[in-house]
């Protein structure tokens, strides 16, 4: 059947009805949203001459792996769509240069300790792990160093698990995140135990998705930050160690040309300098995380968060 099936008065008038279309209550923005959305599914179902059965197996695989749409979304390309959708409309503003943005990922979680330039993020042992050290600068557009930044760090165990999410509950609260104060001179530092790659959860929506797709869910060692400091935007990016074998082949498509640093590995140790450069704030809103849902936990101050 022709995708016009849908432009039928019949079914013009169900999109209307069902998008609150006509109706003096409601959020107007909203309904013209849920109207083409709703309209571009059905072009779809018509285009593809999708069954019951296929529609309803779509709507069970969406309410089962309802846990896991924040990985669905990085692993579809829709969150690595919309940087590059922001950064289009950056450009369309004349607003260019800094650290590549790249996805957040469902794994942040609020509350970390504040510490020191130069902490240690590790809380855990991790014998199987090599020493990771990172350092670098915070500039701003024209080089000048970027005054108290405060640069938020995560990323996973020599496992492949982060803590809050690890399903062998033996990390600590916190290990492998902080939130490092820096002063003046803009140059951070930090210590921790070097992550692992890792796959999606075997058995899991989104690991079926890649799979029915023909492809892997694997993603590269990588580190994730949030970079804010008054005055300028908030960064969110990650930056993927460029000789992991999955470097320029992440299913979550989280590695941009920018953020491939290759490390200096000697021995059991890890050395990485790394810098990122900020734009300027143009509103107060420049300066805040999005509302995206994230996970928040808090924890008695450690001795080196009591000292900042």
């Amino acid at each position: 059947m022709d995708v016009n099936f849908v432009k039928t008065p019949e079914i013009q008038k169900l999109l209307d009805t069902a998008a609150g279309i006509g109706q003096e209550k409601g959020d107007t923005r909203l309904k013209a949203i849920v109207r083409d959305l709703t309209e571009s599914i059905m072009e779809v179902i018509v285009k593809h001459d999708i069954s019951e059965d296929e529609f309803w197996g779509a709507i069970k695989f969406f309410a089962d792996g309802a846990g896991e749409l924040g990985l669905i979304a990085p692993g579809t390309g829709l969150e690595h769509f919309m940087d590059l959708y922001m950064d289009a409309k950056d450009a369309e503003a004349g607003l260019t240069g800094g650290t590549p943005r790249t996805i957040e990922g469902p794994l942040y979680v609020s509350g970390a300790p504040l510490v020191e330039n130069g902490a240690n993020l590790s809380s855990d042992p991790d014998p199987e792990a090599d020493n990771l050290t990172m350092t670098g600068a915070i500039t701003g557009p024209d080089g000048e160093p970027v005054k108290d930044a405060i640069v938020h760090v995560w990323h996973a165990n020599s496992a492949g698990w982060y803590s809050h999410f690890d399903p062998t509950t033996e990390q600590t609260p916190f290990n492998n995140r902080r939130r490092i104060k820096l002063g003046d001179d803009g140059k951070y530092a930090f210590h921790s135990k070097m992550p692992s790659g890792y796959s999606c959860p075997p058995g899991g929506a989104t690991e079926t998705l890649m799979f029915a797709l023909g492809r892997h869910g694997s993603r590269p060692a990588h580190v994730h930050f949030f970079v804010e400091a008054p005055g300028y935007r908030t960064l969110t990016t990650q930056i993927n160690f460029g000789d992991d074998p999955f470097a320029k082949d992440d299913f979550a498509f989280g590695t941009r040309e920018g953020l491939l640093p290759v490390p200096s590995r000697q021995g059991d140790r890890v050395d990485l300098a790394f810098d990122f450069q900020l734009q300027k704030a143009t509103s107060q809103d420049d300066e805040q995380l999005s509302t995206r849902r994230r996970a928040h936990a808090e924890i008695e101050p450690t001795p080196e968060a009591e000292s900042v």
